[in-house]
């Protein structure tokens, strides 16, 4: 079985007025968490809203009482993992344990650059998210004071309260599959692992059989860490269905059809999850065969509404 959430894509435009109705219609469709990824603005060019995730968070937290939610990813770049993991216990607290910190390296030059923060070289940023995760699982797992040393990061004495509502803090997810850093970093700090589905089900099953064999090395078991996608899923079952899922795309390819859209987009994509309803049911089957637990559905068009929806009433109750 493979439980399905909603990932938003900020950047896309995310603003209070969208994200007051995407939080209602994501709970009573009946889809198991709420995502967001935490950035300034787009890559690229252009400017669009995006709002603050930990206050979009608490928000959603007095607006739903069952949906999990989390950051799908916040980079240690930018935010200050102590403060971080103190922003996430609480919200843990507030909503009664259904936080998962989602962390990643950072990887957008431009927002660091306009707001000054240092991204760093490749081996800088996975030396800095090694040092944040190490302080937030020992600020958020022990429950003495800490010290720590670091590079990026000090601790000396540290001790946050409250504590949080499970016994090890919110659950932490690391996102990415790199074999020689981010899964060794996944088994050793993280509860859940997410990557995209740029590599298809067979690419996701040769990372996750990696991943087992770095917990057991550590000592944990398989089962510890739960297996996540974010993946897009352009549900449609006629031309004109088609049509508004990939209306997003055609500002940039002007011309288009429908049908000519999503050719292009799967081939820059080929692993996107696209068809008719039983269609999909099939491709998420194919990623459930590997270990996939949750698919986190990838919005880019924050108004399809419709396709939400659809998704909801035809294909997640053949899948969960």
């Amino acid at each position: 079985m493979v439980a399905l959430s909603v990932q938003i894509e900020i950047a896309a435009g995310l603003g209070w007025e969208r994200w007051q109705r995407i939080v209602p219609l994501v709970d009573r469709l009946g889809y198991r968490g709420l995502y967001v990824c935490d950035h300034f603005y787009p890559p690229g060019e252009g400017y669009a809203d995006s709002v603050e995730i930990n206050l979009a968070f608490a928000y959603l937290v007095t607006q739903s009482q069952r949906l999990e939610f989390g950051s799908l990813v916040a980079p240690v770049s930018f935010r200050d993992p102590r403060f971080l993991i103190r922003q996430a216990m609480h919200l843990d607290n507030l909503s009664g344990g259904r936080m998962v910190l989602g962390v990643g390296a950072g990887w957008m030059e431009r927002e660091h650059n306009a707001f000054g923060y240092e991204l760093g070289y490749k081996k800088t940023r996975l030396d800095r998210l090694a040092e944040a995760l190490e302080v937030m699982t020992l600020l958020s797992r022990r429950d003495e004071p800490v010290s720590f040393e670091g590079r990026f990061f000090r601790l000396d004495g540290a001790r946050i309260l409250p504590r949080a509502a499970r016994p090890n803090g919110p659950r932490i997810m690391v996102g990415g599959a790199g074999p020689q850093r981010t899964l060794p970093l996944t088994a050793r700090y993280a509860d859940a692992w997410n990557t995209g589905g740029g590599r298809g089900p067979e690419g996701y099953r040769e990372a996750s059989a990696r991943l087992d064999e770095l917990l057991v090395k550590r000592g944990r078991q398989p089962k510890d860490v739960r297996r996540t996608l974010m993946q897009q899923v352009l549900c449609f079952r006629n031309e004109s269905e088609l049509a508004r899922r990939v209306r997003y795309r055609a500002t940039n390819e002007p011309g288009l059809s429908p049908t000519e859209l999503l050719a292009s987009f799967k081939a820059r994509s080929p692993h996107v999850i696209a068809g008719s309803p039983a269609e999909c049911v099939e491709q998420i089957k194919a990623y459930e065969k590997v270990g996939v637990e949750e698919i986190m559905v990838q919005r880019l068009d924050l108004d399809d509404d419709e396709g939400l929806q659809l998704i909801a009433e035809e294909v997640m109750a053949q899948v969960g």
